[in-house]
């Protein structure tokens, strides 16, 4: 019994390797899970009662379990095997493909950051910038909306601040799942915004093989009546105006729905700023002049030293106003049955136009809410009247002109502290901020230099008119 065993190094070594892995399988990792996975749990059981749209089963269901469900699929399958066939290539290799992309899509939704980490994050960056209003909301509209309903918001991309402020300001109502693009595919970002529910789409992408994935994700999604936003647009603006629709993501959804199941509703939501954080980049790109990731890292930086410059001389000013308008919300439970359309039956060219008319439908009543705020109303003043120079009451009195027109056709004119004056002196603040307008002996005119700017905000209102 007093005998000692010797091992091998090289024994003692896998055995320790053995017993590692299994403290980190069964201690290690259960225990980890357990923290990440209980603040969630606890967050949910404390917003079940206040949320307007409760969590639903799908965002609670394990990513891996809806990773799963995607390569199960009998759509993904049968376009996997054709995939395979086209590229004569083995169905295996084909099939890791497929769950190379449910990868990359399906996100890994945790409550706890959505609604502690995320909404504060989202909170303090769009005051800092930031006066964030809600300029108008449907709220008989809203309310009348079945609490199982599937929601969308519709919105209009201006920045890539949309995002941070419709969640921010949603955040009471429901947890939405965004499309995000390639951009925001770097870690530690990355992991952060799977974690708030938002899934990575490739833009443009020509790979068959992709898109079904892509659409069977966002239908299974839709079905179980997850709440979205989307931007029909497919990307930021960049000259201001709003753009034509492109329907994929939309066309995705509506493939999810079915009109005896639960009611899909779309929420039109409109935003607008006095200042768009990317406005110069993406003015730039209509020349070609897109920047690099280098670049655009180091522009970053050096706006970021910019400001923080300003703030330490005491000379910062936040970025104007930002105004969200809330529309009235559109059934397509309804929407099809005045028009007796069944879009589970349509196909090829009656889809195509069905999915148009649906899409421009949506855009206008986007166009409809989209926020008239003091430095579009101010932009659209001088950009109407190239050359000219305006003593303050004659900038007040076209001012007073160009809101009759706007409400006229029934635009929701954001005006701070509902006093024209402010608003006047806000939105001209602005400008001369930024040296788009300039003074000289008490009159006021457009700096030729920066008229592509001046012209980038008048757009955003351009459809009002």
């Amino acid at each position: 019994m007093s005998e000692h065993v010797e091992l091998p190094f090289w024994m003692a070594a896998v055995l320790l390797a053995f017993a590692a892995w299994a403290l980190i399988e069964h201690f290690l990792v259960p225990a980890l899970r357990w923290m990440v996975t209980q603040p969630a749990n606890q967050v949910i059981d404390q917003l079940s009662q206040r949320l307007r749209i409760g969590i639903r089963p799908f965002q609670r269901t394990r990513r891996q379990a809806l990773i799963h469900r995607l390569l199960t699929d009998p759509k993904v399958q049968q376009a996997t095997e054709r995939f395979a066939l086209e590229k004569k290539i083995p169905l295996a290799a084909a099939m890791k493909r497929v769950e190379t992309y449910a990868s990359e899509i399906v996100p890994r939704f945790n409550a706890y950051l959505y609604f502690r980490v995320g909404y504060w994050i989202g909170r303090a960056i769009s005051r800092l910038f930031y006066r964030v209003r809600i300029g108008y909301i449907d709220s008989a509209g809203i309310a009348a909306i079945d609490p199982d309903a599937t929601v969308v918001l519709v919105m209009n991309h201006r920045s890539n601040m949309d995002y941070v402020l419709a969640g921010y300001l949603a955040a009471d109502q429901a947890a939405l799942s965004y499309a995000v693009g390639e951009w925001a595919r770097l870690w530690p970002l990355s992991a952060l915004i799977r974690a708030m529910g938002a899934y990575f789409v490739r833009r443009n992408s020509g790979d068959d093989l992709y898109r079904r994935v892509l659409e069977r994700y966002i239908a299974m999604a839709t079905e179980a009546g997850v709440p979205q936003a989307v931007f029909p647009e497919g990307g930021l603006s960049r000259d201001g105006r709003l753009r034509e629709p492109r329907l994929g993501v939309l066309d995705y959804m509506m493939r999810g729905w079915h009109p005896e199941g639960r009611d899909l509703v779309f929420v039109p939501l409109g935003l607008n700023y006095d200042r768009v954080l990317e406005d110069r980049t993406l003015l730039a790109s209509l020349d070609g002049k897109k920047a690099g990731r280098l670049r655009a890292v180091s522009g970053t930086f050096g706006f970021a030293l910019h400001n923080l410059l300003l703030m330490a001389r005491s000379e910062w000013h936040r970025f104007g106003y930002a105004c969200v308008n809330f529309g009235s919300p559109l059934s397509m439970r309804e929407y099809c049955r005045s028009r007796n359309l069944d879009f589970q039956k349509l196909a090829g060219e009656p889809r195509r136009q069905a999915m148009a008319s649906l899409g421009n439908e949506l855009m206008q009543a986007v166009g409809r809410v989209v926020p008239v705020v003091p430095v579009a109303l101010m932009a659209s003043v001088f950009r109407g009247h190239p050359g000219r120079a305006f003593s303050e009451l004659e900038l007040k009195a076209e001012v007073e002109r160009l809101l009759g027109r706007l409400q006229a056709a029934g635009a929701r004119v954001y005006v701070p502290r509902g006093d024209l004056d402010y608003a006047l002196t806000v939105g001209l603040r602005m400008l001369r901020l930024r040296h788009l307008v300039e003074e000289k002996d008490g009159l006021f005119s457009a700096n030729a230099a920066e008229e592509a700017l001046l012209g980038y905000y008048a757009n955003s209102i351009a459809h009002l008119l």
